[in-house]
């Protein structure tokens, strides 16, 4: 473990995470290796009144501005119980080591589209993948939890308690999670990749997708991305320059050329990746940036893809939207509108679609991309049920979003957890005043 002040070697690095819109600069950081070094670092904190945040990747919600940063990167431990099909994983374990570490046993974890993501951040925040629509939420499965919560104490934490509900949705509000356990299932490979369409095509495309995934199978998830691409030699070159509609699909069924032929004739392709691939190559299909940069983004769910909804995509994050936007519309249903045996928080069932915008933060700063992204949601805001906190990015704290993602009831529940376990508020907050 290393105690790392501002201006000493290494801070910069330790601090600097995948989103890079929102500045940080802690006041201590701790390189924490095990769960004894987060023991120490919370009672010092403690001790010292510094309020906590930790951090793995930094690809969510930032590490906020002083207090005490607990970097568990270092936390890298995996480990696969075939028979039992679990996985046990430390808090800095990404998960593209979870999938290759599963992999050999024929078993794959509910990751996300990117393999570069933190497995305990994505799971915590109530993150949802690429066979979501099958198996649910990643936090649906999880078995149990190891938690240093803000009295120092390292608590194993399983279903039944308030805690393990709080944390599976809650984020590290209440605790911070050292390691994880939860379920992995029987899939070696999928029907997977993605479908390229031109600017002039994206009204049709947006129609027929919507029509097309209403119907879809629960082993089916896809989602819509419309994207400006940028005219540089790393972007193919078909859609090089372009606005384009990125059709995304995985697919545990037999039949997926069959399944997707009603989209490949809505309009020519640019490209067209459609394949069947083993598991292992899964984070191809949505083919992610993997160089940190500024981001804000933001989401809503909703009830229907409505005309007038799409028309509104089309104006607000279409080819003359006044800020470049990402527009990513993901089918929900299936498995993710079911209960679980074990419940956690913030997770809205009835929804059918939950459309996500990001843009990177430039010049004009990160108020232009909130003003921008306003008016898109407020266009869908008839047909809106809230938003869902994975896909909150650039908020300076939860503090800011926690009354918009959390249910009435469900926050007060939230609230008397947080009163329990850290009624001095050492760790992040949960929501203003708090």
């Amino acid at each position: 473990m290393n105690i790392l002040r501002p201006g000493q070697d290494g801070y910069a690095e330790e601090v600097a995470g995948f989103q890079t819109a929102v500045p940080s600069s802690p006041a201590v950081v701790v390189t924490a290796e095990n769960a004894d070094d987060v023991v120490a670092a919370v009672r010092y904190a403690a001790e010292h009144d510094l309020p906590v945040a930790v951090q793995a990747t930094g690809h969510g919600l930032t590490a906020g501005t002083d207090g005490l940063l607990i970097s568990t990167r270092r936390m890298t431990g995996v480990e696969i119980d075939a028979d039992a099909r679990t996985a046990r994983v430390e808090a800095g374990v990404r998960w593209g080591a979870v999938i290759e570490a599963a992999a050999p046993h024929g078993l794959a974890p509910l990751s996300g589209s990117s393999p570069d993501v933190g497995v305990v951040g994505y799971t915590l925040s109530g993150g949802f993948g690429l066979m979501a629509r099958r198996y649910g939420r990643a936090a649906d499965h999880v078995r149990a939890l190891d938690v240093v919560t803000a009295d120092g104490e390292l608590r194993r934490v399983e279903p039944g308690s308030d805690l393990f509900w709080a944390l599976r949705g809650g984020r590290d509000s209440f605790g911070i999670v050292t390691a994880m356990e939860f379920a992995l299932v029987p899939v070696t490979e999928l029907y997977g990749g993605g479908l390229h369409f031109d600017t002039a095509d994206l009204p049709a495309v947006l129609r027929a997708w919507r029509t097309w995934s209403m119907a879809a199978p629960d082993t089916l998830s896809t989602s819509i991305a419309v994207l400006p691409l940028p005219d540089l030699p790393m972007v193919p070159e078909p859609l090089r320059g372009k606005h384009v509609a990125h059709v995304r699909v995985a697919y545990l069924g037999d039949d997926g050329d069959e399944l997707v032929a009603p989209l490949q004739a809505v309009a020519p392709t640019l490209t067209d990746s459609l394949r069947r691939m083993p598991f292992t190559e899964s984070g191809s299909i949505a083919a992610e940036p993997p160089h940190p940069h500024g981001y804000h983004g933001t989401n809503a769910t909703v009830t229907q893809l409505n005309d007038a909804m799409l028309d509104a995509v089309l104006e607000h994050a279409g080819p003359g939207a006044a800020v470049p936007t990402v527009l990513i519309v993901d089918r929900l249903g299936g498995a993710l509108a079911e209960a679980p045996e074990q419940p956690g928080v913030g997770w809205d069932r009835s929804a059918e679609y939950v459309v996500r915008a990001l843009s990177v933060v430039g010049d004009d700063g990160i108020e232009a991309v909130r003003r921008a992204h306003a008016k898109l949601f407020d266009a869908l805001a008839p047909w809106s049920t809230g938003r869902l906190l994975p896909f909150v990015y650039g908020e300076h704290a939860p503090s800011e979003v926690a009354e918009s993602v959390h249910p009435s009831g469900e926050l007060a529940r939230l609230r008397e957890v947080k009163r329990r376990y850290d009624a001095r508020g050492t760790l992040r907050p949960l929501a203003k005043g708090e």
